[in-house]
């Protein structure tokens, strides 16, 4: 333990020094929100630009920090100036920066949306980064370092409290740790929300030779990116969650199961193993602790169920990743046999923060029944995009309205849960989310994805998409899954053509039920979940499809053909340049048309016309087949 009090003390001089720096310091935001948005460059930019000018100053690279709809972010610091947040750079921006706040002394608040920590001296205009609406409602626990350290620095880690959680850990003993855990109330975050300390008491209870942790890094719902975000930005918790936890139930050996789609993550975990071997804190007998943990990275093929905790035990022992039957269960039976917890990122990279603040401090936000907070991969028609951690217990409303901004035309649904979750109307908006109350509306927490849609959005359609999802991921082992949702999906199909029938409608409930009750694992249980409740909410939607055969949202191209209300178009020409086909004729200011026979009914058009003179006219779908 000594040798870690200067491990720690010589890390924190090397943070410190870092924030004291007498030169200036520019942060870059370089996830793969940033990345995507062009970081790289802007790296280089900046690298280029202060050698070109000959200035002395430092480059850190530092993980997603949440709004990705500002990426690419830049930070700099500077002597007597507080960490100053830069949105949506670009060449011209960071040159500008480079010259006249890096090298002078503007801080050119006109691009800022705010500093990080407390003020060392009075900006004009800029106010706290963490006062965005975007953030101001947030609670960063696990997201506590992501944007503000280099993940790839240990050193970074530690100043900020790192491996605090696991000495502390260490001198409880299991017993203790695992009560501490019973304590603080939490529950897996990666779905069902089953309480952590269970399992945990469960397998270290086990007499066995050996035992496996298995941290689920296979997060694979469309439109989630919680975990590789978190990943990608602090890599050591997440290490360091995975020694509580191994210590907690007795075990040596711990897997990372991440999908190979994600290349940028891999690379960090990677350096941040090695430097933790580096410094014996993986290995055998830590610090003289008598405990010895080592971790392997295990690459999956990007296979939704190996999600599904025993078909990923089976991909890692080298089997097709398939389920099967449970009991018994993995904290008895699972890896090679063998006692084997599994905690999905979230869980894990929380954990280092209740054993360093304590059961009490945690089990303070959240609900009487979930405890702490949770993170969400915001997406789809909000307005701002991101990765947001909040308190357990705050409404869907708060979310979307709040913290994401709203929707920019009118709201109609939000997706919880991914495949495996739900579609929620408008009047769930004030759902505290907690997991019994979505449970109860018929959705999931799930990892955390929230996919927010509009008025042109065909629910129809998108029971169909998340159907049609699960059903090719469906690992076709047991009868009701393989084939049950495939049949599910050919209605759906048949419906957005135009050639659904009255009793398809109750097809699609009676299969949802056979499903959900006799099929093996999670990934059938509740691949109807979209299904039924937009069936449930949008019962309307469904009859319009089937009884008048149109799509009130304009989405199924079989149902509906694009026409120019010449009452409305301005000739603005704007329908005209997105058109891939040339559909669209008319000269600009003068009203247009569209041909039809041309027309691929792509919906650029639909969704670019600023005066709503685009709409979507039904066609009769059955009187054109006959």
């Amino acid at each position: 333990m000594n040798k870690f009090s200067k491990i720690k003390k010589k890390a924190t001089e090397e943070w410190q020094s870092l924030q004291d720096s007498p030169v200036p310091v520019i942060y870059i935001g370089m996830g793969s929100c940033g990345l995507a948005s062009g970081a790289d460059k802007i790296w280089n930019k900046a690298k280029d630009t202060v050698k070109r000018k000959k200035i002395k100053a430092d480059l850190v690279k530092v993980g997603c920090i949440g709004p990705c709809y500002l990426e690419p972010l830049i930070d700099i610091q500077k002597p007597g100036y507080p960490r100053i947040v830069y949105n949506n750079a670009n060449d011209a921006k960071v040159d500008k920066l480079v010259s006249e706040f890096v090298a002078g002394d503007n801080p050119l608040s006109k691009f800022s949306v705010g500093h990080l920590g407390d003020r060392k001296k009075e900006i004009e205009g800029i106010g706290s980064f963490w006062d965005q609406p975007m953030l101001k409602r947030q609670e960063r626990i696990v997201l506590r370092n992501c944007g503000i350290i280099d993940p790839e620095k240990i050193s970074h880690y530690i100043a900020r409290g790192g491996f605090d959680g696991i000495f502390e850990a260490l001198s409880k003993g299991p017993q203790k740790v695992i009560d501490e855990i019973k304590a603080s109330g939490i529950r897996g975050r990666g779905g069902a929300g089953f309480p952590t300390h269970i399992k945990w008491q469960i397998c270290r209870d086990e007499k066995s030779s050996s035992k496996y942790l298995i941290c689920n890094a296979d997060e694979g719902d469309p439109g989630a990116f919680m975990n590789r975000s978190l990943i990608e930005g602090d890599p050591f918790a997440l290490l360091e969650g995975m020694l509580i936890a191994g210590f907690a139930i007795g075990a040596d050996h711990g897997y990372i199961y991440i999908r190979a789609e994600y290349p940028l993550a891999i690379a960090r975990l990677n350096i941040a193993i090695k430097q933790m071997r580096d410094l014996k804190l993986l290995g055998k007998n830590i610090f003289g602790s008598g405990f010895s943990f080592d971790i392997k990275i295990k690459e999956g093929a990007g296979a939704f169920v190996c999600g599904e905790e025993t078909a990923l035990i089976a991909s890692i022992e080298g089997q097709r990743g398939m389920p099967r039957s449970r009991p018994p269960f993995p904290a008895k039976s699972g890896l090679f046999g063998k006692p084997t917890i599994i905690n999905n990122v979230e869980t894990l990279a929380t954990l280092p923060n209740i054993l360093r603040e304590g059961a009490k401090w945690f089990a303070g936000f959240g609900t009487k029944t979930s405890k702490g907070t949770k993170t969400f991969a915001l997406a789809g028609k909000v307005n701002r995009t991101g990765l947001i951690e909040v308190p357990m217990g705050i409404s869907l409303r708060e979310i979307i309205n709040d913290i994401a901004g709203g929707v920019e035309r009118n709201f109609k649904a939000v997706q919880t849960g991914g495949p495996s979750g739900g579609c929620l109307s408008e009047k769930h908006l004030d759902l505290p989310i907690d997991y019994e109350s979505l449970a109860e509306a018929g959705s999931i927490m799930g990892s955390g994805g929230l996919i927010v849609m509009d008025d042109r959005t065909c629910m129809v359609d998108v029971a169909k998409y998340f159907l049609t999802f699960t059903s090719k991921e469906s690992c076709g082992k047991c009868t009701p899954c393989r084939i049950g949702t495939q049949r599910m999906v050919e209605i759906l199909e048949r419906i957005t053509r135009g050639e659904g029938e009255p009793e398809d409608i109750k097809k699609l409930e009676t299969l949802s039920q056979t499903i959900k009750e006799g099929s093996l694992c999670g990934l059938g249980q509740t691949a109807p979940n979209p299904v039924l409740t937009t069936l449930k909410y949008f019962k309307k939607e469904f009859d319009a499809h089937i009884k008048e055969k149109r799509c009130p949202a304009s989405v199924c191209r079989e149902m509906v053909q694009f026409v120019i209300d010449k009452d409305k178009c301005t000739g603005c020409h704007r329908c005209v340049k997105v058109c891939p086909t040339n559909a669209i004729k008319g000269k600009s200011k003068e009203k247009h048309v569209i041909n039809q026979d041309k027309c691929i009914k792509c919906r650029a058009c639909f969704e670019t016309c600023p005066d709503d003179a685009i709409t979507g006219e039904p066609i009769k779908v059955l009187e054109k087949i006959n």
